[in-house]
């Protein structure tokens, strides 16, 4: 089944990394607070970044990843889905 990790932008400036199989719906829940004591306070999230992987496993271990990047890193990811979309 695949799985996405996501990066959210919080109301306070952070970054919010996490993994679901449906990230419309998990922002849902960060959007109602119910999704993360993080996120809790720091609403409302803008959902900035999203990329597939064919297994929950791959989008674990890419969510770790992504987790030990500077701040300055997880901003280049957002910065590229950008592009991407364009």
């Amino acid at each position: 089944m695949a799985a996405f990790v996501y990066l959210l932008h919080c109301a306070d400036g952070t970054l919010y990394c996490g993994w679901s199989t449906d990230p419309e719906r998990r922002l849902g829940q960060h959007q109602a607070g119910t999704a993360s004591r993080y996120t809790r306070t720091r609403r409302p999230v803008e959902l900035v970044y999203t990329r597939k992987f064919a297994t929950r496993s791959e989008a674990m271990r890419e969510e770790v990843r992504i987790k030990r990047l500077p701040a300055a890193g997880k901003r280049g990811l957002v910065r590229l889905n950008r592009l991407r979309d364009r």
